[in-house]
Parts: C-alpha cells; sequence; structure tokens
C-alpha cells in the first residue's frame, strides 16, 4: 500500500517541488505560460479526451451531476460559515466551490485509478472549470456578458469535443496526433507553475488559510459520501469522486480575486493554504480508497 501510495503521489508533488525549487532560485515570470497552458495546451487536451472513440458522454452524467452538487454544496457551506465568522462571502465562497482539478485532479487520478479513469476526471475538471468560468466569474462580476464566455478556448474545446464524439467523428491522423501532443504539456506545466505559486505564501493571513485548508476538504468529503448514498454511481467512479471532493482550491481563483479586487491576498491565502495540506489529506483519502477498493 505504501508504495502504491508513493508512485501515485511522487510524481506529482516531485514536480511541484522541481517548480517550487526553480521559482525559489530564479524567480521566473509564468505569466506567457500560464496564458498558453491555459489557451492552447489544456484546450488540445480536453478536446483529444473528449473526441477520442472510447469516449462516451453518457457514461459520465451522473459522476458531473455529482460533481456539480459537491461544488455548490461547498459554496453554500462556505457561505454560511462566511456569515458566520464575518468574512465576505465573495471571498471565502469560490475558493470552497472551485477545485484544483486540473493540477492535481488529472494526474492524481490517471496515476491512481489508471489510464481508463482520464475520461472521467476530464469530465470532472469540465464541469468544474465551466462553472467556474459562468458561475464564479458571475459571484465576481454581476456585468458578465455571457456570450463572451462561448469564445473562451477551454469552452470552445469542450464544445467541439462532445460534438465530436457524439458524431463519431476524429480529426485527420496527422492532425489528431498534433493536438495529442499539444494536450501532453499542459498536465506537467500545471504542476510546475503550481509549485512556482507557492513561493508567494503569505503568513499575514493564516488564519483565513488554515480555514480555507480545513473547510475545503471537509465540507467536500461530507457532501461526496452523501451523494453516494444517494445516487447509483458505477464503483470504477466512486474513487473518482472522492478524490475530486477533497482537492484543494484552483489557483484560478486568486487570479480571479485579483482581477476584480475581491481581497485577493486573503485568497490567495486561502488557495496556497489550501495547496499546501493537500500533501496530508490527498493521501489519506487515497489510501481510504485504494484499501476500500
Amino acid at each position: 500500500m505504501l508504495m502504491r501510495l508513493l508512485d501515485i503521489l511522487v510524481p506529482v508533488y516531485g514536480i511541484v517541488l522541481v517548480g517550487f525549487l526553480y521559482a525559489r532560485q530564479h524567480a521566473p515570470d509564468l505569466r506567457a505560460a500560464n496564458r498558453l497552458n491555459l489557451e492552447i495546451f489544456t484546450p488540445a487536451l480536453l478536446f483529444d479526451v473528449l473526441a477520442a472513440r472510447d469516449f462516451h458522454p453518457g457514461a459520465y452524467l451522473i459522476l458531473g451531476l455529482a460533481g456539480t452538487l459537491v461544488m455548490l454544496g461547498s459554496g453554500v457551506i462556505a457561505w454560511g460559515v462566511s456569515r458566520w465568522i464575518r468574512l465576505p462571502p465573495r471571498t471565502l465562497v469560490p475558493p470552497m466551490m472551485f477545485l484544483n482539478s486540473g493540477n492535481m485532479g488529472l494526474p492524481l487520478a490517471v496515476l491512481a485509478f489508471g489510464d481508463a479513469a482520464l475520461g472521467g476526471a476530464v469530465v470532472l475538471f469540465m464541469v468544474e472549470n465551466l462553472l467556474h468560468f459562468t458561475l464564479g466569474v458571475r459571484l465576481l462580476d454581476r456585468h458578465l456578458r455571457w456570450f463572451d464566455l462561448l469564445r473562451m478556448p477551454l469552452v470552445m474545446a469542450c464544445v467541439l469535443g462532445i460534438g465530436a464524439s457524439l458524431l463519431e467523428w476524429q480529426p485527420p491522423a496527422a492532425i489528431g496526433e498534433g493536438i495529442h501532443l499539444l494536450g501532453q504539456v499542459a498536465i506537467p506545466l500545471m504542476l510546475f507553475a503550481l509549485g512556482a505559486r507557492l513561493t508567494e505564501a503569505d503568513l499575514r493571513h493564516w488564519r483565513a488559510g488554515l480555514l480555507g485548508a480545513l473547510l475545503r476538504p471537509a465540507s467536500g468529503l461530507l457532501l461526496a459520501l452523501v451523494l453516494l448514498w444517494l445516487l447509483p454511481l458505477p464503483p470504477e467512479q466512486i474513487g473518482l469522486l472522492l478524490l475530486f471532493a477533497v482537492l484543494p482550491p484552483a489557483v484560478m481563483n486568486y487570479l480571479f480575486a485579483e482581477r476584480y479586487g475581491q481581497q485577493p491576498e486573503v485568497v490567495a491565502a486561502i488557495v496556497i493554504w489550501g495547496n499546501l495540506a493537500s500533501i496530508l489529506v490527498i493521501p489519506a483519502v487515497l489510501a481510504l480508497v485504494l484499501w476500500a477498493a
């Protein structure tokens, strides 16, 4: 069991550590790389998986619903907690709802459950991103123009990928292989960028960071366990949902908070401390999932 956990966790957290150590030494400006990942590499990965011949959208409907309910339920719980502790809901709610389903979720799912789990992990990643770029932005910007969402590369890749799958169409081999290669860049670059972001940990807001680090996995796990009792989720997708439910806050929460002026320094603390806490939370949950399998 220990060796299995190490095989899952060391590649993921190892790349994060490389990013952290490199950023501490050289302080690279990763804004261009992050933009490329958001607009080129990750959309290529999404399209590549969603348009694959062995991907059947109907097989993941319940998983997608469960992931959506975990996020929405976590937001409701966070809203109640924010009112109780008098922290602005728009500061706490988004990082409790929107998870690190790309940087952490995709590689951990594949390493823990095999290549067959990539389809389900991508569905959860797609659902999380669609909600984040719609409801998440709407929480921060009440003047959001919904039409602009359709022009986002991530949204376009999801629509085109699902459409290709339903029509059983695939691009020519030469083009498809190029899209596949572009998509392979996404996950390592996500992990490296996450490690670089951890160098910006801010101790001034440690209380908010610690609160988020505890509330994010606790609320998600509680909701996931209730949903597993209520929904007929296929056995091979149970581990995916439990892993998704305890993922730390997405780094994108900080970028949106900075863009819309919603206490970005507090949101950064919540995101960074949440990702640091995942070093303890995710191995514990994976150990339970693998033991029960």
